[in-house]
Protein backbone atom coordinates (compact mmCIF):
# COMPACT_ATOMS: atom_id res chain seq x y z
CA UNK A 1 0.00 0.00 0.00
CA UNK A 2 1.36 3.34 -0.62
CA UNK A 3 -0.37 6.59 1.25
CA UNK A 4 0.57 10.10 0.26
CA UNK A 5 -0.57 12.24 2.55
CA UNK A 6 -2.01 15.75 1.20
CA UNK A 7 -2.11 17.20 4.68
CA UNK A 8 0.33 17.72 7.30
CA UNK A 9 -2.18 18.97 9.60
CA UNK A 10 -5.92 19.00 10.66
CA UNK A 11 -7.41 22.16 9.42
CA UNK A 12 -10.71 23.79 11.52
CA UNK A 13 -13.05 26.54 10.99
CA UNK A 14 -16.42 27.02 11.84
CA UNK A 15 -17.16 24.15 12.87
CA UNK A 16 -16.35 21.92 10.55
CA UNK A 17 -12.44 20.27 10.45
CA UNK A 18 -11.01 18.27 7.72
CA UNK A 19 -9.02 15.74 9.69
CA UNK A 20 -7.00 14.46 6.89
CA UNK A 21 -6.83 13.99 2.87
CA UNK A 22 -4.62 12.13 0.64
CA UNK A 23 -4.15 9.13 -1.70
CA UNK A 24 -3.84 5.85 -1.30
CA UNK A 25 -2.77 2.97 -4.03
CA UNK A 26 -3.27 -0.54 -3.74
CA UNK A 27 -4.62 -0.24 -0.45
CA UNK A 28 -5.77 -3.94 0.78
CA UNK A 29 -9.97 -4.57 1.22
CA UNK A 30 -11.54 -4.08 4.03
CA UNK A 31 -13.52 -7.92 4.93
CA UNK A 32 -17.32 -7.79 4.51
CA UNK A 33 -17.15 -10.11 7.59
CA UNK A 34 -15.12 -8.30 9.79
CA UNK A 35 -16.56 -4.55 8.92
CA UNK A 36 -14.95 -1.42 9.91
CA UNK A 37 -16.57 1.54 12.09
CA UNK A 38 -15.14 5.05 11.74
CA UNK A 39 -15.33 7.75 14.50
CA UNK A 40 -15.02 10.36 11.44
CA UNK A 41 -17.23 11.18 8.00
CA UNK A 42 -15.30 9.76 5.36
CA UNK A 43 -15.27 10.90 1.59
CA UNK A 44 -13.43 8.35 -0.39
CA UNK A 45 -13.36 8.79 -4.06
CA UNK A 46 -12.41 5.87 -6.70
CA UNK A 47 -9.96 7.44 -8.96
CA UNK A 48 -9.16 3.61 -10.27
CA UNK A 49 -10.97 0.57 -9.26
CA UNK A 50 -13.24 -2.59 -9.91
CA UNK A 51 -14.38 -3.67 -6.38
CA UNK A 52 -17.55 -3.87 -3.98
CA UNK A 53 -18.96 -2.02 -0.85
CA UNK A 54 -21.06 -3.39 1.78
CA UNK A 55 -22.45 -1.82 5.09
CA UNK A 56 -24.68 -2.85 8.39
CA UNK A 57 -27.89 -1.23 6.73
CA UNK A 58 -27.91 -4.13 3.93
CA UNK A 59 -26.51 -2.23 1.12
CA UNK A 60 -24.20 -3.58 -1.17
CA UNK A 61 -22.48 -1.82 -4.35
CA UNK A 62 -19.77 -3.05 -7.22
CA UNK A 63 -17.50 -0.05 -6.84
CA UNK A 64 -16.14 1.25 -9.87
CA UNK A 65 -13.82 4.00 -11.30
CA UNK A 66 -15.62 7.49 -10.48
CA UNK A 67 -17.13 6.00 -7.20
CA UNK A 68 -17.82 8.05 -4.23
CA UNK A 69 -17.91 6.31 -1.03
CA UNK A 70 -19.66 8.17 1.84
CA UNK A 71 -18.23 6.82 4.90
CA UNK A 72 -21.10 8.15 8.26
CA UNK A 73 -19.50 7.23 11.87
CA UNK A 74 -20.55 4.80 13.80
CA UNK A 75 -21.91 2.59 10.73
CA UNK A 76 -20.29 -0.54 10.12
CA UNK A 77 -18.98 -1.15 6.23
CA UNK A 78 -16.46 -2.71 4.40
CA UNK A 79 -15.38 -2.18 0.44
CA UNK A 80 -11.82 -2.96 -1.50
CA UNK A 81 -10.52 -4.07 -4.54
CA UNK A 82 -11.84 -7.39 -6.83
CA UNK A 83 -8.83 -10.33 -6.51
CA UNK A 84 -6.31 -9.42 -8.56
CA UNK A 85 -7.17 -5.44 -9.26
CA UNK A 86 -5.03 -2.51 -8.66
CA UNK A 87 -6.74 0.31 -6.41
CA UNK A 88 -6.43 3.92 -6.48
CA UNK A 89 -8.39 6.10 -4.20
CA UNK A 90 -8.74 9.96 -2.63
CA UNK A 91 -9.30 10.31 0.74
CA UNK A 92 -11.07 12.61 3.00
CA UNK A 93 -11.44 12.55 6.67
CA UNK A 94 -14.00 15.21 7.99
CA UNK A 95 -15.36 15.85 11.06
CA UNK A 96 -17.56 18.52 13.35
CA UNK A 97 -21.20 20.25 13.42
CA UNK A 98 -20.73 20.87 10.21
CA UNK A 99 -21.16 17.88 8.80
CA UNK A 100 -23.44 16.18 11.63
CA UNK A 101 -25.90 18.82 10.48
CA UNK A 102 -25.39 17.53 6.95
CA UNK A 103 -26.10 13.99 8.03
CA UNK A 104 -29.41 15.12 10.35
CA UNK A 105 -30.88 17.25 6.86
CA UNK A 106 -30.22 14.11 4.92
CA UNK A 107 -27.63 16.02 3.10
CA UNK A 108 -24.97 13.40 3.69
CA UNK A 109 -27.38 10.04 3.23
CA UNK A 110 -26.89 7.21 5.32
CA UNK A 111 -28.84 5.64 3.04
CA UNK A 112 -27.21 6.47 -0.25
CA UNK A 113 -23.46 5.67 0.93
CA UNK A 114 -22.11 5.35 -2.77
CA UNK A 115 -22.70 8.37 -5.42
CA UNK A 116 -20.90 8.64 -8.75
CA UNK A 117 -19.35 11.88 -10.07
CA UNK A 118 -17.06 11.94 -13.45
CA UNK A 119 -15.06 12.44 -15.26
CA UNK A 120 -12.82 11.29 -12.91
CA UNK A 121 -9.83 13.49 -14.32
CA UNK A 122 -11.59 16.38 -13.15
CA UNK A 123 -12.41 15.30 -10.01
CA UNK A 124 -9.13 14.18 -9.28
CA UNK A 125 -7.26 17.37 -10.56
CA UNK A 126 -9.82 19.33 -8.28
CA UNK A 127 -9.21 17.77 -5.14
CA UNK A 128 -5.37 17.46 -5.74
CA UNK A 129 -5.19 21.23 -6.36
CA UNK A 130 -7.07 21.66 -3.69
CA UNK A 131 -4.76 19.73 -1.18
CA UNK A 132 -1.61 21.19 -2.12
CA UNK A 133 1.05 20.15 1.37
CA UNK A 134 2.37 23.03 3.01
CA UNK A 135 3.87 23.39 6.63
CA UNK A 136 1.49 26.09 7.69
CA UNK A 137 -2.00 26.90 7.37
CA UNK A 138 -2.65 30.37 8.55
CA UNK A 139 -5.67 32.35 8.51
CA UNK A 140 -6.42 32.95 4.28
CA UNK A 141 -5.20 29.11 3.59
CA UNK A 142 -8.05 28.02 6.17
CA UNK A 143 -10.47 30.04 5.00
CA UNK A 144 -9.87 29.00 1.53
CA UNK A 145 -9.64 25.25 2.08
CA UNK A 146 -12.56 24.92 4.22
CA UNK A 147 -14.41 26.78 1.66
CA UNK A 148 -13.14 24.77 -1.16
CA UNK A 149 -13.78 21.31 1.07
CA UNK A 150 -17.50 22.53 1.76
CA UNK A 151 -17.90 23.39 -1.75
CA UNK A 152 -16.52 20.13 -3.08
CA UNK A 153 -19.00 17.83 -1.03
CA UNK A 154 -21.88 20.53 -2.23
CA UNK A 155 -20.83 19.89 -6.03
CA UNK A 156 -20.04 16.05 -6.03
CA UNK A 157 -23.66 15.40 -4.32
CA UNK A 158 -25.17 18.18 -6.21
CA UNK A 159 -23.80 16.45 -9.72
CA UNK A 160 -25.15 12.76 -7.88
CA UNK A 161 -28.64 14.68 -7.39
CA UNK A 162 -28.68 16.07 -11.08
CA UNK A 163 -28.04 12.76 -12.03
CA UNK A 164 -30.92 11.14 -10.75
CA UNK A 165 -33.66 14.66 -11.07
CA UNK A 166 -32.48 14.35 -15.21
CA UNK A 167 -34.10 10.83 -14.91
CA UNK A 168 -36.93 11.85 -13.04
CA UNK A 169 -38.03 14.34 -15.18
CA UNK A 170 -37.66 12.95 -18.75
CA UNK A 171 -40.20 10.28 -17.55
CA UNK A 172 -42.20 13.04 -15.81
CA UNK A 173 -42.05 15.42 -18.03
CA UNK A 174 -42.91 13.12 -21.20
CA UNK A 175 -45.83 11.80 -19.01
CA UNK A 176 -47.15 15.88 -18.52
CA UNK A 177 -46.75 16.00 -21.78
CA UNK A 178 -48.93 13.13 -22.99
CA UNK A 179 -51.50 13.80 -20.31
CA UNK A 180 -51.82 17.43 -21.44
CA UNK A 181 -52.13 17.15 -25.05
CA UNK A 182 -55.25 19.95 -25.66
CA UNK A 183 -57.26 17.91 -28.60
CA UNK A 184 -58.75 14.50 -27.38
CA UNK A 185 -58.00 12.71 -30.66
CA UNK A 186 -53.99 13.75 -29.68
CA UNK A 187 -54.69 12.83 -25.65
CA UNK A 188 -53.82 9.31 -23.70
CA UNK A 189 -55.51 8.07 -20.67
CA UNK A 190 -53.16 7.11 -17.70
CA UNK A 191 -52.85 3.55 -18.72
CA UNK A 192 -51.75 4.13 -21.65
CA UNK A 193 -49.62 6.61 -20.53
CA UNK A 194 -47.74 4.89 -18.44
CA UNK A 195 -46.97 1.89 -21.11
CA UNK A 196 -45.44 5.00 -22.92
CA UNK A 197 -43.02 5.97 -20.47
CA UNK A 198 -42.39 2.20 -19.43
CA UNK A 199 -43.82 1.69 -15.88
CA UNK A 200 -46.10 -0.30 -14.40
CA UNK A 201 -49.71 1.73 -14.10
CA UNK A 202 -49.67 1.26 -10.24
CA UNK A 203 -45.91 2.56 -10.34
CA UNK A 204 -47.03 5.15 -12.88
CA UNK A 205 -49.44 6.27 -10.59
CA UNK A 206 -47.53 6.30 -7.83
CA UNK A 207 -44.82 8.05 -8.34
CA UNK A 208 -46.46 10.94 -10.58
CA UNK A 209 -48.43 11.64 -7.53
CA UNK A 210 -45.46 11.64 -5.36
CA UNK A 211 -43.68 14.31 -7.98
CA UNK A 212 -46.95 16.32 -9.04
CA UNK A 213 -49.15 15.94 -5.76
CA UNK A 214 -51.83 14.54 -8.08
CA UNK A 215 -52.85 11.64 -9.82
CA UNK A 216 -52.71 11.45 -13.56
CA UNK A 217 -56.04 11.57 -13.75
CA UNK A 218 -56.54 15.03 -11.85
CA UNK A 219 -53.47 16.22 -13.81
CA UNK A 220 -55.54 15.40 -16.95
CA UNK A 221 -58.62 17.01 -16.42
CA UNK A 222 -57.04 20.15 -14.87
CA UNK A 223 -54.87 20.66 -18.58
CA UNK A 224 -57.94 20.00 -20.33
CA UNK A 225 -59.54 23.05 -18.24
CA UNK A 226 -56.89 25.04 -18.55
CA UNK A 227 -56.84 24.77 -22.02
CA UNK A 228 -60.97 25.18 -22.09
CA UNK A 229 -60.09 28.42 -20.15
CA UNK A 230 -57.61 29.53 -22.44
CA UNK A 231 -60.18 29.33 -25.25
CA UNK A 232 -62.81 30.80 -23.75
CA UNK A 233 -60.48 33.91 -23.21
CA UNK A 234 -59.50 34.01 -26.68
CA UNK A 235 -63.15 33.80 -27.71
CA UNK A 236 -64.50 30.44 -28.50
CA UNK A 237 -68.82 30.88 -27.47
CA UNK A 238 -68.90 27.25 -28.37
CA UNK A 239 -69.23 25.24 -25.25
CA UNK A 240 -69.74 21.99 -26.95
CA UNK A 241 -67.42 21.94 -29.44
CA UNK A 242 -65.14 22.51 -27.06
CA UNK A 243 -66.03 19.96 -24.67
CA UNK A 244 -66.05 17.48 -27.79
CA UNK A 245 -62.43 18.63 -28.50
CA UNK A 246 -61.17 17.98 -24.92
CA UNK A 247 -62.59 14.51 -24.78
CA UNK A 248 -65.81 15.46 -22.62
CA UNK A 249 -68.54 13.41 -23.52
CA UNK A 250 -71.00 16.42 -22.81
CA UNK A 251 -71.33 19.66 -22.02
CA UNK A 252 -73.09 18.49 -19.04
CA UNK A 253 -69.82 16.71 -17.96
CA UNK A 254 -67.77 19.08 -19.21
CA UNK A 255 -69.55 21.90 -16.79
CA UNK A 256 -69.31 19.99 -13.87
CA UNK A 257 -65.53 19.34 -14.18
CA UNK A 258 -64.85 23.34 -14.83
CA UNK A 259 -66.99 24.14 -11.60
CA UNK A 260 -64.86 21.38 -10.11
CA UNK A 261 -61.51 22.82 -10.97
CA UNK A 262 -61.85 26.73 -11.07
CA UNK A 263 -64.72 27.39 -8.77
CA UNK A 264 -67.40 28.61 -11.43
CA UNK A 265 -69.50 27.46 -14.67
CA UNK A 266 -67.59 28.09 -17.98
CA UNK A 267 -70.31 30.78 -18.43
CA UNK A 268 -69.19 33.10 -15.30
CA UNK A 269 -65.86 32.79 -16.44
CA UNK A 270 -66.15 33.80 -20.01
CA UNK A 271 -68.39 37.07 -18.32
CA UNK A 272 -65.46 37.05 -16.19
CA UNK A 273 -62.17 37.19 -18.70
CA UNK A 274 -64.53 39.04 -21.58
CA UNK A 275 -66.93 41.09 -19.99
CA UNK A 276 -70.19 39.32 -22.09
Amino acid sequence: MRNESWLSQPVSLGGSTIRAAGQVRDVPGLNPQSMRIMGSFGLIYMVDVQGYYEDAKGTKSVLRSGDVVWIHPGLAHAYGPDEGRSWTQIYLILEGSHWEQWAQEGVLNIRQPVTHAEPVDYWYRRMADLFQPREVYDKAATLRMTGATIQLVTDLLATQDDAHRSADDRWLAESQRLLGERLAVESLTPQQVARQVGLSYESFRKRFAEKTGVSPGQFRQRRRIEHACAAIYQGSANFKDLADQLGFCDVFHFSKTFRQITKETPSDFRRRVRGS
